[in-house]
């Protein structure tokens, strides 16, 4: 009887064990079967009125793509009015696209009564553009201030003027349109134009219109994402003199040539002066070789019979004579110009 009991148990725990295993994997399918296919997502699409089978949201998952940024744009369009197929919104997706901001631009153009296809919106988007905000550009424009643009009149004066540029987003140029850099770029090259052209600063500080006008007028808009509806100088200041500089440091250089020329001219009379005193240094050292041949001429002279003793006797005599009176007109001229002191 014991073991009858014992057989019953162990058939009891078995059957309970079994039960639990197989509720276990049925659990695991069902989450798996739940992960996989986004039934959740289905029926909100079916109650939002979007018609998408679990065949096609199960070759999304194989795709790699997730349902929800496919299905969820799609309702959202679906309920704002726009008609889109969903192989689009996928394709996009895959491009690298933003879905959901390609949606939301085509509602708000909707709503603002613009043109806007969902190949133009989609085309925008994978430019880099956004295109939501473009659309919103579009309805409401943008105000662009330019840095502070220096720019020198024909007086010389600098002017510094900050500009601001009122643009709006043209949907037709976004792709290979240029940017908000590039209107700037104009728009300081405009100023710079103007007030280069002006002949007093004094022009420019009384009529700042005069630059605006002038750089509307230039088609800055061209090839650009943009479209200009009006320039307005915000401020504009007086810079430095830079023509007074300029003049100051044109001076300065003038000065420093002139310095150099003359620097030049004195090394040049240095140079001949010390020549010069070269010159006659030789000249003295030759007039010295030949009186140290004069004795030997005389000694020769005198040996050879040209010339007798008494004439040696007459010339030094008449050597003393001149070094006497030398030496007299020496004193006197002393002696006179002691007496004028």
């Amino acid at each position: 009887m014991l073991d009858l009991l014992q057989v019953a148990s162990y058939s009891s725990d078995t059957n309970y064990l079994s039960v639990f295993i197989i509720g276990a994997v049925v659990l695991v399918l069902l989450s798996i079967f739940f992960s996989f296919i986004p039934v959740g997502l289905w029926i909100t699409a079916f109650f939002s009125g979007v018609r998408v089978g679990l065949g096609t949201l199960i070759g999304m998952r194989l795709r790699r793509v997730s349902p929800s940024r496919i299905i969820n744009p799609l309702i959202k369009a679906t309920k704002g009015g726009i008609k889109i197929e969903i192989n689009e919104l996928e394709a996009h997706h895959l491009s690298g696209g933003d879905v959901n901001k390609v949606v939301d631009a085509l509602i708000a153009a909707q709503r603002a009564d613009i043109d806007l296809e969902f190949e133009q919106a989609a085309a925008i988007d994978l430019a880099g553009r956004d295109v939501f905000e473009a659309v919103q550009i579009s309805v409401n424009p943008k105000v662009i201030e330019t840095p502070i643009i220096a720019a020198v009149a024909m007086d010389g004066i600098e002017i510094k003027a900050i500009a601001k540029v009122t643009v709006r987003a043209n949907l037709d140029r976004l792709v290979g349109g240029a940017g908000e850099e590039t209107i700037i770029s104009r728009v300081g090259e405009g100023i710079v134009t103007t007030v280069g052209s002006s002949k007093s600063h004094k022009a420019v500080l009384e009529n700042p219109d005069l630059i605006s006008q002038t750089v509307l007028s230039k088609g800055l808009d061209s090839g650009t994402a943009f479209e200009i509806l009006s320039i307005d100088i915000a401020d504009v200041d007086v810079g430095r003199n830079i023509g007074a500089a300029l003049q100051a440091d044109q001076a300065e250089a003038d000065k420093k040539i002139a310095q150099a020329k003359a620097e030049e001219r004195r090394a040049m009379a240095v140079a001949q002066e010390q020549e010069m005193q070269a010159e006659v240094r030789r000249m003295k050292a030759k007039v010295v070789e030949a009186q140290s041949q004069v004795p030997l001429a005389l000694a020769e002279a005198l040996k050879s019979g040209k010339l007798g003793v008494m004439d040696y006797y007459n010339l030094e005599n008449v050597k003393a004579d001149t070094g006497m009176r030398q030496t007299i007109a020496g004193n006197d001229y002393s002696d006179t110009s002691e007496g004028d002191q």
